[in-house]
């Protein structure tokens, strides 16, 4: 096993440095939308070597964060290496805007035929294949990708066409890893057998293994935790939580240097500090403190950037006031002011707040939980609640 995970830590350095050359002509090293390669991403070593390890062992896994930890990011950063070793394929699916079967089934036909295109000989094979379901071949108009949609006259029929999918992959007898991204989606599909029909197919493939990735972390461990639900306990479910401190100080510093920047340390900690480390909110700081042009970045310059993003959000954060009844935009504020809540109904905090009684609190607290406006982490002593969005956070500390 040792042996095994040096080999793969090795190849990470390797693909690390194949891709650095390519990374140097993108201007902004600190993205906050999409995926630029290796040099630009930072750290999840410790995650990939464990999707590579389920990958090339049989085992499937259930990757589940809060939204913008970097999830998809880590899905295509791990693609991407699979790409250079050239050992197995992969295809992502994106079901965050699918609403049923029928659109999980065109989805996921479409990443099939986007991944394999015709000059290549799986992408002819599947192109003969697909036309024999009758489907409509079109493409979108920004992004130039392909689509497909199907005339199905029954669910019958759908099921059948995604079972023939699968078997046309498994027939190809090329590993193939799939990525189901948001796959929570599925269970608010009206076709209320759609896990069990997509487990029974699943159970039947040898050569593809899963990656099912989820932002709603109560639906994704109950449809794999759950003992009476068709995916119980048929998967590695692996958390994403924010990358370490030391990790990501690193790659601030090194990613200013590469570029004839400087920025200091003690900029650097308040950046992680106030972003908590949360991927998204971290990297459009970075992002935003690079784009002001300073060859010398100090404390100072990282919170007038803080601030002019607060600023920019201030128009959005405004509205949900009037989302949200008075107690519970009181709740949100008093989260948001201490930052971290383990006891949301106690007399000190609500006291504390003017927050009339702990059981008009503990109503409000779950509709803010169901509107994501808070989240919660449990560990083996207790909950501890936070506002999801990091700038809102800030904001309402800042206005209020």
């Amino acid at each position: 096993m040792r042996n095994a995970l040096c080999e793969i830590f090795l190849f990470l350095q390797k693909f690390k440095k194949s891709t650095m050359a390519d990374q140097k002509s993108i201007i902004n090293p600190f993205v906050t939308v999409g995926y630029f390669g290796s040099e630009l991403f930072c750290d999840r070593e410790k995650e990939v070597k464990t999707l590579l390890s389920n990958a090339q062992n049989g085992v499937n896994t259930t990757l589940i964060s809060i939204r913008r930890m970097g999830k998809t990011g880590l899905i295509h950063h791990f693609f991407e290496l699979l790409h250079q070793e050239k050992s197995m394929e992969s295809i992502f699916v994106d079901l965050y805007e699918t609403q049923s079967l029928k659109e999980f089934t065109e989805k996921f036909a479409s990443a099939i035929y986007h991944k394999f295109p015709e000059k290549k000989t799986l992408g002819e094979k599947f192109k003969k294949f697909i036309l024999g379901l009758s489907p409509v071949i079109s493409y979108e108009s920004l992004s130039g990708m392909p689509e497909i949609r199907f005339a199905f006259h029954d669910t019958a029929q759908c099921e059948q066409s995604l079972k023939s999918l699968f078997m046309f992959l498994e027939q190809q007898n090329v590993p193939i890893v799939i990525a189901f991204d948001e796959f929570q989606q599925i269970a608010n599909y009206p076709n209320k057998n759609t896990e069990a029909v997509l487990r029974t197919i699943i159970q039947t493939v040898k050569n593809t293994q899963f990656i099912f990735s989820g932002s709603k972390k109560h639906l994704m461990l109950e449809m794999f935790n759950t003992a009476n639900r068709p995916f119980f306990s048929c998967t590695q479910i692996m958390g994403l939580v924010e990358i370490k401190e030391d990790k990501y100080k690193s790659f601030i510093r090194e990613k200013f240097a590469e570029r004839k920047r400087q920025i200091d340390e003690e900029a650097i900690d308040f950046i992680l500090s106030w972003t908590l480390s949360h991927t998204y909110y971290t990297q459009v700081i970075c992002n935003g403190v690079f784009a002001s042009g300073k060859k010398n970045v100090t404390l100072d310059q990282v919170k007038q950037v803080c601030d002019e993003q607060l600023n920019i959000q201030q128009i959005n954060f405004m509205q949900y006031r009037s989302l949200l009844s008075p107690i519970q935009w009181q709740l949100l504020i008093a989260i948001a002011k201490e930052g971290w809540v383990s006891e949301p109904q106690s007399q000190r905090f609500l006291q504390k707040y003017n927050i009339c009684a702990a059981s008009s609190a503990k109503k409000a607290l779950a509709t803010l939980l169901d509107k994501e406006m808070v989240f919660a982490v449990e560990s083996t002593e207790k909950t501890a609640y936070r506002v999801y969005n990091v700038f809102l956070m800030r904001w309402l500390d800042r206005t209020f």
